[in-house]
């Protein structure tokens, strides 16, 4: 085993801002027809996630509100936002940290709930060594708001991404750094032996203080 991954979370954690909710926002802003349409499916899915059982954080994450999106105009989209607006949101902490880890010779991993196209952008711009974020493997046509067949880096969904990432990397978890801002991430985080709470929710900065976990601050 040889080599390190710092693997890191996206929204609140890199990005000062909610990625999703931007290209949300601003896909709403140029068919504003999509608005009542997305609100619908929401609800569904919603409702549909509570039957099934879904905690709320979970069911409340569903992708209704991009339904009848095209997987070709997010892409582009996405590249657009992160050029324009999402880049200008990156803390300079963050940039400087990534720095950092490449100077010691340390590889570099996005990993985030947000849409696969927009994780994609973030990657690029920010230099790192690999993605994961949610959607199918094939990315192609109209999507149908709903998660079935996709992969969905989403709270302890992060952890079994991350032990095959590393594994295929041939690199120990305990040699390697995770960083989150939520909850929701410190299922992945404590997995690895360098966790780092960035901007901390109350119950994640409850989580790292009980566990000696490092915590920074980073803000636009």
């Amino acid at each position: 085993m040889g080599g390190i991954t710092a693997y890191f979370d996206l929204d609140g954690t890199l990005l000062d801002a909610s990625s999703e909710k931007t290209l949300a926002g601003t896909l709403a802003k140029r068919r504003p027809w999509r608005i009542p349409l997305g609100a619908l499916m929401w609800t569904l899915g919603f409702a549909g996630n509570l039957l099934r059982g879904r905690a709320i954080y979970d069911a409340a994450r569903n992708r209704g509100h991009f339904s009848l999106s095209n997987w070709s105009i997010l892409k582009q989209l996405s590249k657009e936002l992160v050029d324009s607006t999402l880049s200008k949101q990156i803390p300079i902490e963050a940039l400087e940290r990534l720095e950092w880890h490449r100077e010691q010779g340390h590889r570099l991993v996005l990993i985030s709930a947000t849409l696969m196209p927009l994780a994609q952008a973030m990657s690029d711009y920010l230099g790192m060594d690999a993605v994961y974020g949610s959607g199918p493997k094939n990315m192609k046509g109209i999507l149908t708001g709903s998660e079935i067949g996709w992969e969905v880096p989403r709270r302890k969904g992060k952890v079994p991404i991350v032990k095959a990432d590393a594994n295929l990397q041939g690199h120990n978890l305990a040699d390697c750094w995770g960083y989150g801002n939520s909850h929701a991430d410190s299922f992945f985080m404590a997995i690895t032996g360098n966790p780092v709470a960035i901007n901390p929710t109350k119950s994640l900065a409850k989580v790292a203080k009980a566990n000696n976990w490092l915590i920074m601050s980073w803000k636009m």
